[in-house]
């Protein structure tokens, strides 16, 4: 059976039974003073719409003489009043403060506090606690890292983002340095693309996984090491576009587990590699296909048809979510598409549903996903400052612009963080994060809103304001205009494990047009500047950049706009 964070949470007594409690005891030999704090988070009465809690805090480290507990919520609990601790909300994140009274916290000393609160939905008990700043409930090995203890059974820490350095590919970091200015960014990190079999033992001149991870120990040096994977060659991939079709057949599964997967979780598993925090993102683009472009819709693929019916979508991330969750330093992350693809009510759900079907499929369970991960190779915003979905304009809401379009979301983080909270709820563990790369979603340079567009009608409010300057949220690929995002960043919002480049910029989307090739990649007309649309993207233009090469492969105008549109700027 595969050990995950629910394993590891319910070792530690962190699941939120019948009494709601979150913590207090480790396991095994792990002495307690190893813990700098604890935090024992009980729900004492629960009527559906809102609860009471009771909050004990254990200080395990230097005296105090005064104190702060903090947390974040991941649903939307609010707190209404407080006694013997001064509780304040700010979204969802939540300070509790002592009073005058009970500020000294001894060594080895405790105290508690309550407080009344509501919500809607679920009442999920918060996975992270800290105490002055510092993480509780986590053992910081005698002053170090505050890393949930190891004792030798690989068991998984809460976020393989926090208190890690994340691995920088030399490949990527050598063609994005190649560049003029390109050596201001030539040190993040980005995903390794496993894009095909011969991936793993490296084809072409490139590094295969053996050579990535023999470099990942040597960055890792005495700290931690997140190494990314991407996971990408189901059967019949890509059923509803072309550029990233890959080497299997529509019924190519036993190849796909015995040539692609097998020999991934054999390297993977390998002792030598053991230190390190190894974050798979799996068979991105795949099982949403499966709810939107499938009939009766007017989207729909006869390949994506055909990947329903046979179930080798379903099968394939199946067994992968199994065999790579089994090495107790994998963590699995399944793609969630993104904002401006299920971010409506017939999609958002269903997509849900459809991943959990793949994973409780050949062998897997939902204890093998440590997260999901949004906007992979995209472009959604991260955040939509000028307008919001709750606004409206002459009595329109925005859901009934022609960009909105009747979607629940606007963004990628408010969609991230609602896909995590509606997983939770269909059977996840409540402890499960979300990725959201933000490589290409910048949207900087001049052509950047700096305010809310004018209220003349509801389009024009939205076009004016809104970041994504593309023409639909349905375009794709290589898209003139975009930007450089976020930087990575670990834990930068609530229920967000971190912000993440797994997309590398500068690498292609797809040609924009055809290439022969040996690497069963086709043309998508998507990729096409002249390409007038479909369905999928409501016939607008495809607003892809001219001259790009196959998918994968270095796009240097692509990679120079992406700087030169890059927000935060860069220096």
């Amino acid at each position: 059976m595969s050990r995950t964070r629910t394993a590891l949470l319910a070792a530690m007594a962190l699941v939120a039974g019948a009494s709601g409690t979150a913590v207090a005891a480790y396991p095994g030999d792990v002495g307690i003073s190893a813990i700098p704090c604890t935090v024992d988070y009980k729900v004492q009465n629960d009527w559906g719409t809102g609860f009471t809690a009771n909050v004990t805090i254990t200080n395990n480290g230097a005296a105090k003489s005064s104190w702060a507990v903090k947390w974040s919520y991941a649903g939307n609990q609010k707190i209404t009043s407080g006694w013997n601790a001064k509780v304040t909300q700010s979204g969802t994140a939540v300070t509790a403060a002592n009073e005058s009274y009970n500020g000294t916290l001894a060594t080895g000393g405790s105290t508690s506090f309550g407080f009344q609160g509501t919500y809607s939905g679920t009442n999920a008990v918060p996975a992270t606690f800290t105490l002055d700043g510092v993480t509780c409930n986590v053992d910081d090995g005698g002053g170090g890292p505050t890393n949930p203890p190891d004792p030798g059974t690989g068991s998984r820490v809460d976020n393989p983002y926090s208190g890690a350095k994340v691995y920088v590919n030399p490949e990527w970091a050598a063609n994005a340095a190649a560049e003029p200015g390109g050596s201001r960014i030539a040190n993040q990190p980005t995903g390794v693309w496993l894009d095909r079999v011969a991936a793993i033992n490296g084809a072409g001149g490139k590094m295969g996984l053996r050579a990535h991870l023999d470099e990942a120990l040597k960055q890792k040096g005495g700290g931690e090491l997140a190494v990314q994977l991407v996971i990408y060659d189901l059967p019949g991939r890509d059923c509803a576009a072309l550029a990233s079709n890959g080497e299997f057949g529509p019924t190519d599964i036993d190849k796909y587990k015995t040539q692609y997967i097998d020999p991934i979780a054999a390297i993977l598993a390998d002792a030598k590699y053991a230190s390190l925090r190894i974050v798979t993102t799996v068979e991105l683009d795949s099982l949403p296909n499966l709810v939107t472009n499938v009939s009766p819709r007017n989207t729909a693929t006869p390949n994506c048809d055909t990947m329903k019916s046979n179930g080798n979508y379903i099968k394939g991330v199946g067994y992968a979510l199994n065999k790579l969750g089994d090495v107790p330093n994998v963590y699995n992350y399944v793609d969630a598409g993104h904002h401006g693809w299920l971010g409506w009510d017939d999609n958002f759900s269903a997509t849900v549903q459809t991943i959990k079907q793949a994973a409780t499929a050949e062998g897997a369970t939902v204890n093998d996903v440590h997260g999901f991960i949004t906007n992979t190779a995209n472009y959604s915003a991260l955040k939509e400052p000028y307008y919001t979905i709750n606004d409206s304009v002459n009595g329109k809401s925005v859901r009934e612009s022609k960009w909105v379009d009747w979607n629940r979301y606007v963004d990628e983080l408010s969609y991230a963080q609602a896909f995590r909270q509606e997983a939770v709820s269909q059977g996840f563990a409540s402890g499960v994060g979300m990725l959201i790369d933000t490589s290409r979603n910048g949207w900087g340079g001049s052509a950047r809103p700096t305010g809310p567009g004018a209220k003349t009608d509801v389009n024009t409010y939205v076009d004016g304001g809104r970041l994504d300057r593309r023409l639909n949220t349905g375009n794709w690929c290589n898209q003139s205009g975009a930007g450089l995002g976020e930087r990575p960043q670990a834990s930068p919002a609530a229920g967000i494990d971190a912000y993440v480049w797994i997309k590398p910029p500068g690498e292609s989307d797809g040609a924009s047009s055809a290439v022969p090739n040996d690497e069963g990649k086709g043309f998508d007309r998507m990729c096409d500047p002249t390409y007038t649309g479909n369905p999928r993207n409501n016939n607008n233009m495809s607003g892809a950049l001219p001259n790009a090469p196959l998918s994968g492969h270095w796009f240097s105008a692509q990679f120079q706009q992406l700087m030169q549109n890059a927000y935060p700027p860069l220096p």
